[in-house]
């Protein structure tokens, strides 16, 4: 679905347009988001097939690279929340910041092979990076868009209590149905990380259940795909060029025939 998702904004003309940069950044992240944990999976799956009980040369790789493409998803939603004018440089920066964000855990060592999950991940106890992993990958970016959301309610309210000039009224509705979607695509996140979110803070105060990377990733896995659907569902110059393209291919089949 990602890549279909891209290769509409490629070569649809009518989607090369400034908001869907943004929207075109968090399709990009959850499918480097997917990449990896398809990865993961297929490492986790060969090994327990083979008996394998031991990591291979790119299993810390993998649990870097999770930690920077989650970052870079949460992120670009809460890009999308601000909407600014510097959107390109943003995207950038986001990405250099997801890269740096995930280099302590590779600096200290803490990435560890678990022998039950077959993943190499954070172990789920008290620590420094386990408070520090949550706050930037979570906290910040969710109460962000929380906060842009709520403002932009209160707005909105305050706008149509008084005399306002009618475009500046819709474009602030605009704003709001946009961060409303975006609120929904991360409420989604939220709801089905609930396990993962269990573990972590199970972790705090004793040894979190066996296998509970595998079933935190699972629903995480199952997360990605509504959040894939509901953007489809979300992105009008997409959905538009979809109907377009079934549209289209009764009248060429009419034609062949002709």
């Amino acid at each position: 679905m990602s890549l279909s998702f891209l290769c509409i904004v490629l070569t649809d003309k009518t989607c090369h347009t400034v908001p869907m940069i943004l929207i075109t950044n968090s399709c990009f992240a959850g499918f480097s988001f997917t990449l990896i944990l398809f990865w993961v999976t297929i490492f986790t799956l060969h090994n327990d097939l083979q008996q394998i009980y031991y990591q291979d040369l790119f299993c810390n790789f993998r649990g870097y690279m999770g930690y920077v493409t989650c970052f870079a998803t949460m992120y670009s939603y809460f890009l999308q929340a601000i909407h600014t004018k510097f959107q390109f440089s943003l995207i950038i920066l986001t990405w250099i910041a997801a890269f740096i964000y995930a280099c302590p855990q590779i600096a200290t060592n803490a990435i560890k092979y678990s022998v039950d999950d077959q993943i190499c991940q954070l172990p789920l106890h008290l620590s420094f990076l386990a408070v520090y992993n949550p706050l930037f990958v979570y906290i910040i970016p969710i109460n962000g868009i929380v906060f842009i959301y709520l403002k932009l309610i209160r707005y909105v309210k305050e706008m149509n209590k008084r005399v306002t000039l009618v475009n500046k009224l819709l474009r602030a509705q605009r704003e709001l149905k946009m961060v409303s979607r975006i609120v929904i695509l991360i409420s989604i996140f939220l709801i089905l990380g609930i396990p993962y979110t269990i573990f972590v803070f199970m972790g705090y105060f004793t040894s979190p259940p066996k296998y509970n990377f595998r079933i935190a990733l699972t629903f995480i896995e199952i997360s990605l795909v509504f959040v894939m659907i509901a953007l489809f569902k979300f992105t009008d110059p997409v959905r538009t060029s979809i109907t377009k393209r079934i549209n289209r291919q009764p009248n060429v089949v009419v034609a062949t025939i002709i």
